[in-house]
């Protein structure tokens, strides 16, 4: 009971000032039941911290900015810190916060200013000043407002009946009281249900004819006439087309085996070479479950069906069998893996216990979908990120390297 008189009394006394904000990018004067003296925003955390004392003993308030209610992340019985999702853009907007009963309203002008600075060091502690001299007796103050009704106490014993009193005169209507302060701005109700579904719609024009389907199957030959009529004998006609070839005889004896031919040209049906650079690319370290990163083309076969997705995934075109190749100069202990349409292959994992040097793999990689992505990860299952070292063993950028070649 104490605390609400308290704040109702600090609520009265700064309704009438004329408050100045504390930061360059607000600015605004509240007269509403909740003092908002100001309002700063922190545009490197996206916050705004709100001083409005007295507030917010025990019920969390409600922070509203333009229409959204934002995240509440701390709150004291003077100050609220609320986050942003995202920084507005540049403008002034309506903040309004609401504690429990009470409400108030603060413009809050967003992108005037820079971004706020750094905190500065906390300054040496001053040397206690002279004990000032004793002030003039204040004038007595205007009378406090009545508090609230204090509980009500025990029922005391009844007392004997007292003699009953004459008869008091009706005392005169008391005047109408003043009109309260709007309440809060309520919250926004739920959604309400989908409405009924619609008609069908009329039915569609007839679309355009589609294109002459392929001529069918010739049919089967019928079955043969009656024999006519002997004809008189004609003339000798032309010789008749050849007659069907007879039917195949048997297979003779196997000849002699012939000389083994020249050996043929040999090679891969199609390949492609990715690499990167270090330092430059791979700057960051591969994550547990990662991907490292071959941002640059190597050689590649003209019309390569071998090509590059985005940075660390590689499309292979043709289903078929790959014979893929990668090394990796890394820093720390670790593994490396190849990956088909993101999921690991069990078969390719290849690592180092110590040292720093290359981590080298090759197998041989079947595809059953076209289009299949190929990418070389750091295994989910492992603790370590791994760095891509630069400048491994020298001066010169250390490259790594995957390639991939289709064989069958």
């Amino acid at each position: 009971m104490h605390n609400r008189f308290a704040r109702e009394l600090a609520r009265l006394s700064l309704a009438a000032l004329l408050f100045i904000p504390l930061a360059s990018t607000v600015s605004a004067q509240s007269n509403e039941p909740l003092s908002i003296v100001s309002a700063t925003v922190n545009y490197a955390a996206n916050t705004i911290t709100i001083l409005a004392p007295p507030c917010c003993n025990s019920v969390t308030p409600t922070v509203n900015l333009n229409g959204v209610n934002l995240t509440v992340k701390s709150f004291n019985n003077s100050t609220i810190v609320a986050q942003l999702a995202s920084m507005p853009a540049p403008g002034t907007y309506l903040l309004i916060v609401q504690d429990g009963y009470y409400g108030g309203q603060f413009h809050l002008t967003i992108g005037a200013d820079g971004p706020q600075g750094p905190i500065g060091l906390t300054g040496a502690v001053g040397a206690t000043g002279p004990a000032g001299a004793k002030g003039a007796t204040g004038a007595t103050g205007a009378a406090g407002a009545t508090g609230p009704a204090g509980p009500i106490g025990l029922t005391g014993a009844t007392g004997p009946a007292g003699a009953k009193g004459a008869t008091g005169a009706t005392g005169a209507k008391g005047a109408t009281g003043a009109i309260g302060p709007a309440g809060p701005i309520g919250l926004t109700g739920p959604t309400g249900p989908s409405g009924a579904k619609g008609a069908i719609g009329a039915t569609g024009a007839t679309g355009p004819a589609g294109a002459k389907g392929a001529t069918g199957a010739t049919g089967a030959t019928g079955p043969a006439g009656a024999k006519g009529a002997s004809g008189a004998t004609g003339a000798t006609g032309p010789a008749g087309a050849k007659g069907a070839s007879g039917a195949t005889g048997a297979t003779g004896p196997a000849g002699a085996k012939g000389a083994t031919g020249a050996t043929g040209p040999g090679g891969a049906l199609d390949f492609a070479d990715f690499y990167a650079l270090m330092p430059g690319d791979n700057a960051a370290t591969v994550a547990v479950g990662g991907d490292v990163s071959f941002p640059q083309d190597g050689p590649t076969m003209a019309s390569s069906g071998i090509t590059r997705a985005s940075a660390s995934e590689f499309s292979l075109a043709a289903i078929g069998t790959y014979q893929v190749m990668f090394q990796v100069s890394v820093t720390e202990a670790g593994q490396l893996e190849l990956t088909l349409n993101g999921s690991a292959i069990a078969y390719t994992v290849v690592g180092r216990a110590t040292g720093t040097s290359q981590i080298v793999g090759m197998a041989l990689v079947q595809t059953t979908s076209i289009d299949s992505i190929l990418t070389v990860r750091n295994p989910a299952g492992n603790s370590t990120a791994l760095t891509i070292t630069p400048l491994a063993g020298g001066t010169n950028p250390v490259s790594a390297h995957l390639d991939i070649a289709q064989i069958q």
